[in-house]
């Protein structure tokens, strides 16, 4: 829609002087979505960033995947005002069909670490509730080096296709078609990939996990688990009617439906956007308790309650003797007391 109104700019040959049209509701909508995830996204992911890097003494493997979260999250609102000018300035993208395929290819690389990032934090969780040993050994530097390196080579890889239009551009969109296939193949594959394989994998974690927490074993629902809930509830929110106007474009076959999908895309797409600037709120909110005490770090206590959390819940269960082992140890010490007793009786 902001396209069409880039075109409807009309100039006479009597002047010089192009009369503009004014700014369509769509375009305002997306202006007022993508100023405020600037203004409180910008700065609230360099602040989370600041206070792990900066505030936290014992960072726990949840504290290192937020701070990749925001780091991701930073990067792709650098594209924001980019995105401000072309759709107030009305007179098309200015910037060159590079710097259009960066901020389409950095916003899709930021949607898939954000959500694999995600999946990993579910899947510690899971490990530390129901593999507290195999949780022990994994949770290591090195290992949790090389999976979020691995984390954000897929991300660059599966982002890929956004860099090859095979049409040359003319205005800003993040897809340029050259087939209804190609169109079919590049949604599907972004709602599969990006949506119903991490979130199925994260359901499942999460249903062992709140299975696991409603033994006699774990009555405690710790800090971590919350946040880590937080955040996906978040993602989910502000990325599902993205997937679900994918879907509707492959598969539907009214036409009504269609064009209103297509229609709504712009302001659904500025909304996922917009997800990139909610967590440093959501922990804000989170660590509003420690505020008082610990002002501008309350951040990093937030996130050492995390540490102090995973290493509760992973040791917990270890420490507490199994029922086999506590029938081996009584059955020692009997044999060693009847030992004892006959050296006394000889």
């Amino acid at each position: 829609k902001v396209e069409e109104e880039t075109q409807n700019s009309i100039s006479t040959n009597a002047s010089p002087i192009t009369v503009l049209p004014s700014l369509g509701i769509s375009a305002q909508i997306g202006i007022a979505i993508l100023t405020l995830a600037f203004v409180l996204g910008f700065p609230g992911n360099l602040f989370v960033v600041w206070s792990v890097l900066c505030r936290v003494k014992k960072r726990s493997v949840t504290c290192l995947l937020v701070l990749n979260l925001a780091v991701a999250d930073a990067f792709v609102l650098l594209s924001a005002p980019l995105f401000l000018r072309y759709l107030a300035g009305r007179r098309g993208w200015e910037f060159g069909s590079a710097a259009c395929k960066l901020v389409h290819y950095l916003s899709s690389v930021n949607m898939y670490v954000s959500i694999y990032l995600i999946c990993l934090m579910s899947v510690d969780r899971w490990l530390a509730v129901s593999r507290p040993f195999l949780s022990q050994r994994m949770r290591t530097k090195r290992a949790l080096l090389f999976l979020l390196l691995g984390i954000w080579m897929m991300a660059f890889v599966l982002s890929l296709p956004i860099l090859f239009p095979h049409i040359p551009l003319t205005f800003c969109t993040q897809y340029h078609w050259d087939s209804v296939g190609h169109r079919v193949f590049q949604y599907m594959f972004e709602t599969i990939m990006g949506c119903l394989l991490p979130f199925a994998l994260i359901i499942m974690c999460y249903a062992s996990v709140i299975c696991r927490l409603r033994s006699a074993m774990f009555q405690r629902k710790g800090q971590g688990s919350r946040l880590i809930l937080l955040i996906i509830c978040t993602f989910a929110l502000f990325w599902l009617p993205y997937h679900i106007i994918n879907i509707i474009e492959v598969i539907c076959s009214l036409d009504t439906l269609i064009k209103a999908a297509t229609t709504g895309r712009p302001n659904v797409t500025a909304f996922a956007y917009f997800s990139s600037a909610v967590n440093p709120i959501l922990y804000v909110f989170a660590g509003s308790s420690h505020i008082r005490q610990a002002g501008l770090s309350f951040m990093g206590k937030l996130f050492e309650n995390t540490y102090s959390e995973s290493r509760t819940t992973s040791t917990f269960r270890s420490n507490r003797p199994s029922r086999s082992a506590k029938g081996e140890k009584d059955c020692q010490s009997s044999c060693a007391r009847k030992k004892k007793k006959t050296r006394q009786e000889s």
